[in-house]
């Protein structure tokens, strides 16, 4: 093992990619998917999209294969991946028949890919967000049924908000199971304003983290289900560091007052990945949610991810026992007790 003793090295974001599931997509709606597309390129611009595609393209073993995956975590020092579905696997559009599929297919798929190696990855599958009514019977076949540990959403799914109160029976369940929920924007609502320079990413998924934070924080979904295991991707965008102004929205104005505490005092009900990028936001992550709320991650494998995850924690001037929980020991603990199947 990597990290101090008893502890390896835990990866919470690393994305599966699965090209025979989208090319039976494809097969099956090509209209859906040209729809899906053109909103791609209207949100993130041809030069981009582009240049995502070498690099996916350059990278595409590591995203498919377990041996170069398992090779590639050996050289950053990582022991434990939790692998989960590359966002493009969301389907956000996709209708209730469709939706179904894709869903179970990809915790399936996951499920088979974190089989190969089972002493060092973990599997997170997924659930159709845009259908609130479907959500539940996913979560139970990734966890219950396929053996996931839970699954991964997106900020928003059409006109699905994650303060939507038909997601209720799904944060319910996912207490009662003790299942991971990991928050993972795909794609942005400000659409053509971000179609230049990377915006799209650069800004639009940590402002997409924030959003949805604040949806669940804001209308009491974490006071009525105390028991989620949330760990938020991108350091939870930009929320951890601009939470006064939440906390003073909560304090002065009555719509904002949805929630039993101030808003800073859910940061410590959350986990957060270290996705951040700089040494600095990354303390300052530390000092907002709580060293034991923070877990290491680096997105792997795509080019916005952590080259070195293992060593930016290491420099980033945190205490030793900081460094040690955050490598491995916080990610242990929020597995331990979960439920198998």
């Amino acid at each position: 093992m990597s990290a101090v003793a008893g502890h390896g090295v835990t990866d919470v974001h690393a994305h599966l990619l699965m090209p025979g599931l989208h090319a039976e997509v494809e097969r099956r709606v090509p209209e859906e998917v040209q729809a899906a597309a053109d909103l791609e390129l209207r949100r993130n611009g041809l030069a981009s999209l582009q240049a995502s595609g070498r690099m996916i393209g350059e990278r595409f073993p590591r995203l498919t294969s377990v041996e170069a995956r398992l090779a590639a975590m050996d050289a950053q020092g990582v022991d434990t991946q939790w692998v989960s579905p590359s966002p493009n696997h969301f389907y956000p559009w996709a209708g209730e028949g469709l939706a179904t599929w894709t869903t179970g297919e990809a915790n399936r798929l996951v499920a088979e890919h974190v089989a190969q190696a089972p002493d060092r990855l973990v599997g997170l599958g997924t659930v159709p967000l845009q259908h609130p009514h479907l959500v539940v019977d996913a979560l139970d076949d990734a966890v219950l049924g396929r053996g996931l540990a839970g699954v991964e959403i997106s900020s928003f799914a059409g006109d699905v908000e994650l303060s939507d109160e038909r997601l209720e029976a799904f944060w319910a369940r996912a207490a009662e199971l003790r299942a991971v929920v990991f928050l993972h924007p795909f794609g942005c609502s400000l659409d053509e304003r971000l179609d230049r320079f990377y915006l799209s990413n650069t800004v639009g998924q940590p402002t997409e983290n924030a959003v949805a934070l604040s949806h669940l924080i804001f209308s009491g979904v974490l006071d009525r289900h105390p028991g989620l295991r949330l760990v938020a991707a991108h350091g939870g965008g930009y929320l951890p560091t601009a939470i006064g102004r939440s906390d003073r929205a909560w304090k002065v104005r009555p719509e904002a007052h949805g929630c039993a505490h101030a808003p800073s005092t859910y940061l410590s009900k959350l986990w957060f990945d270290t996705v951040v990028h700089d040494e600095r936001a990354l303390r300052w992550l530390v000092e907002a949610a709580g060293a034991d709320r923070v877990l290491l991650g680096s997105d792997f494998p795509f080019d916005m991810g952590l080259d070195d995850p293992v060593g930016f924690v290491r420099g980033a001037g945190l205490a030793a026992a900081e460094v040690d929980g955050i490598l491995g020991r916080n990610a242990d603990e929020l597995m331990r007790t979960r439920v198998h199947a």
